[in-house]
């Protein structure tokens, strides 16, 4: 067996333990929700027998927790469309506005970060290009775990910030947008087909975050894929090679879901109405001043706990995003 088939099969075996490991943990879930059910039946059944109040408020509380648990479980059974399984890979481009909309972007970056964090995904930096004085110009992440995509495409579109700008001497309010494209990263399982003809590869020297230790050499690759114009780019491996099979996989991912988008939209043509994903519509605004909230557009979700939201809390968004489309899809059929 060569080397790459080695390797090959290798990641495949991992691929295969990381599905049963994920088909585990949902089973796992279930299990302790179910005794978690038990539990709670016998403890309703002791406060009852002796009138505990104390014992009835702790009863309550746990109640609650139960039922937002079988909330998020309910969740995971309805990401079932082919490519939820997939870890994602996102992109941030902030908009019009220089170092404001920059720094937007740098913040956008960390609440993502954070969020995965959180939630026991890994993320891997595959592409950034710092700002001129503060923040970034893009930066490109793979977040890794079993339904990664399936949470994270409810953040597909625009942000919108509304602040005091900390650059802004005189103190003015600033509104910033910054544009947030969520892929699958396409597994081998799934076909695409790209021609060599069609490539047009240029090499040039990592620079930024995560390039300092390659970049006395044109390591950086860039792809464009000449007839969809769509252009990809990897830095932050320590090889030339190893950064252009992960262009390639983004690649391949953002034509796959330019194929899904194409698909959504004669869908929303046979049913006559316009689709529910917009790709480039503002979908969700940060307001930090004159008031705090953050309001999702589609959803009407809302919080006045900015900061929370700052540091990864976007479950809210995600759950009632998702929610809202799952049931739209099934009015739709």
């Amino acid at each position: 067996m060569s080397a790459p088939d080695f390797w090959d099969d290798n990641e495949r075996a991992q691929n295969t333990i990381s599905e049963l490991n994920a088909v585990k943990s949902v089973v796992d879930q279930y299990e302790r929700m179910n005794a978690d059910q038990e539990d709670l039946q016998t403890m309703l059944e002791l406060a009852e027998e002796e009138d505990d109040e104390d014992m009835a408020a702790e009863l309550k509380k746990s109640v609650a927790d139960l039922v937002a648990k079988v909330g998020e479980f309910e969740l995971q059974l309805l990401l079932n469309e082919p490519y939820d399984r997939l870890n994602a890979i996102l992109e941030l481009h902030p908009g019009a506005g220089g170092t404001e909309s920059q720094d937007w972007g740098q913040m956008l970056y960390r609440m993502y970060t954070r969020w995965a964090e959180k939630h026991g995904f890994k993320v891997e930096l595959l592409d950034y290009l710092a700002g001129d004085e503060a923040g970034i110009k893009s930066v490109t992440i793979s977040v890794k775990g079993h339904n990664a995509y399936g949470y994270l495409k409810a953040e597909k579109g625009v942000h919108r910030l509304v602040r005091i700008s900390p650059f802004d001497a005189s103190g003015r309010r600033h509104t910033s947008f910054v544009s947030c494209d969520i892929m699958p990263e396409i597994d081998d399982d799934i076909e695409i087909d790209i021609r060599s003809e069609d490539l047009k590869v240029d090499t040039y020297r990592a620079s930024g975050a995560g390039g300092q230790h390659i970049n006395k050499t044109e390591s950086a690759i860039r792809i464009t894929h000449v007839p969809s114009g769509i252009v990809v780019s990897c830095q932050t491996q320590r090889s030339q090679i190893q950064n252009r099979e992960r262009a390639m996989q983004m690649l391949r991912s953002k034509l796959y879901e330019r194929k899904i988008e194409e698909q959504q939209k004669q869908l929303a043509e046979i049913r006559g109405e316009q689709s529910d994903i917009a790709w480039g519509s503002q979908i969700r605004s940060y307001v930090f001043h004159p008031y705090s909230m953050v309001k999702d557009h589609r959803t009407s979700v809302e919080t006045g706990n900015v900061g929370a939201v700052m540091d990864g809390d976007l479950d809210m968004f995600i759950d009632g995003y998702l929610r809202s489309k799952i049931r739209h899809d099934e009015n739709a059929d």
